[in-house]
């Protein structure tokens, strides 16, 4: 590209193929101290908790993710999968109604419609008895939200910011960079986590790919405080205000549930490329199967040859995807990679609604649910979030809602895929090359 449009290719180069992460570009000295004091903080105590998990994978995994992301291991959470948008918003709802101290919302899309007004009547009632109400959007994901709406907001006493605005002084060294993560938190009590978004595409069939389908978690439990500091951390990257030694904002819920929990993040200024070791971790861990939900399947290599490595060594390798996506750039990059999986025997279901779930579990024992790509965008440039569940009986709940969504899925025959058109192989080809830069 470089070489055939110099200008053009110069510039593609500028915003996607610096590595920001060795530039350290997006390091931050105080987000760095506060990390660094976690590290010693909870070291020796999550050591301790995570020899308590049941397998050596498990161990393998619990520790990686505390290596990246100083976030220990939380015993005696309860979660409560949810599987689409409409029993995302419900728990969602009354979780908001219920507040009494403190709403701390953070997402990559927060668009007008019916599931935003619905909240925004919501804060009007909770600032009326005195709810603090802190917001945060991604402003490309959000790009659509009104000035009208945030100033609505802002007027009943919602403090709502944008993450990284587009300022032509720093255009180029931050369009490409999204805070993908979903994140609500409520009087530090419960926690919600996962790929639904403030849209009415869960909820009403806006477009041809119908009500979108999503995962979703809401954890009750010490947990909470792991999603909530990471919140108090962008909120200090997007506003300078250090809100996150305040002792109510630090309160450390008691158990309420048998599941162990463990918050990864991931981003730009992390050292390493800490959500694809934990996916990496997971293919190379599991000794029976591995099972995929993603809407954008566009894995790196190393990724590639992990799936297939475990898929020829006697791993059964399931990956539940969407037949269409919100790109077509998208849909034909992912189907490019379909031959080379299924000829080493990973199984490809193709749904025909859209599903927007980045859920992955192996063995049926340790499962992800979390705002997570497989693609380079959320391994490197993206801010995400995954919760790591060690809990058989989550497992299964995935399990059996995988297996019900398969059941109504396309499986993909080698044989009968390698005969698609010309046109069609053309397509992946130039998609495959362009995919870098959705």
């Amino acid at each position: 590209m470089v070489l055939l449009i110099p200008f053009l290719g110069a510039l593609i180069f500028l915003l996607t193929g610096i590595n920001r992460r060795k530039l350290k570009f997006l390091e931050l000295k105080e987000i760095k101290r506060r990390k660094k004091r976690n590290k010693y903080s909870f070291h020796k105590e999550h050591f301790e908790r995570s020899s308590q998990l049941g397998s050596l994978k498990a161990k393998k995994i619990s520790r990686l993710a505390y290596s990246n992301t100083f976030k220990p291991l939380q015993f005696n959470n309860d979660v409560t999968v949810l599987n689409n948008g409409k029993e995302t918003f419900k728990m969602m709802y009354e979780a908001l109604e219920k507040a009494q101290s403190f709403i701390h919302m953070q997402y990559y899309i927060i668009e007008e419609g019916e599931v935003l007004e619905n909240m925004y009547k919501i804060f009007q009632r909770k600032r009326n008895e005195g709810v603090e109400i802190r917001i945060l959007y991604d402003t490309l994901g959000s790009f659509s939200l009104k000035n009208s709406t945030k100033k609505r907001l802002r007027n009943i006493g919602v403090e709502i910011y944008p993450i990284m605005p587009l300022k032509w002084g720093k255009f180029l060294f931050t369009i490409n960079y999204r805070n993908h993560r979903k994140i609500c938190v409520v009087d530090n009590q419960i926690a919600f986590t996962g790929g639904v978004n403030i849209s009415n595409n869960y909820i009403k069939k806006d477009s041809e790919l119908g009500i979108w389908q999503d995962a979703h978690v809401a954890i009750k439990g010490p947990a909470v405080n792991s999603v909530h500091t990471t919140f108090l951390e962008d909120y200090f990257f997007a506003t300078s205000h250090d809100i996150a030694d305040e002792d109510r904002y630090n309160e450390i819920p008691e158990g309420q549930g048998n599941s162990k929990v463990q918050i990864i993040v991931g981003g730009p200024d992390s050292d390493e490329s800490v959500v694809m070791q934990q996916y990496l971790s997971f293919i190379n861990l599991a000794e029976k199967s591995i099972c995929i939900f993603n809407p954008y399947f566009i894995p790196t290599s190393t990724i590639i040859e992990a799936l297939k490595i475990a898929s020829l060594s006697g791993v059964k390798v399931s990956l539940l995807l969407p037949k269409a996506t919100d790109s077509k750039i998208a849909t034909y990059s992912m189907y490019s990679y379909f031959e080379e999986l299924m000829s080493a025997n990973i199984n490809i279901y193709l749904r025909n609604d859209f599903s927007h779930s980045k859920v992955m579990f192996i063995d049926d024992e340790i499962s992800s649910i979390g705002s997570t790509n497989f693609d380079c965008r959320s391994f490197e440039h993206n801010y995400e979030m995954n919760a790591l569940i060690f809990d058989e009986k989550i497992a299964q709940v995935l399990r059996e809602e995988f297996d019900l969504q398969c059941k109504n899925a396309t499986k993909l025959n080698l044989e009968k895929f390698k005969n698609r058109s010309n046109k069609q192989k053309t397509l992946e080809r130039l998609s495959r090359f362009l995919s870098p830069l959705l």
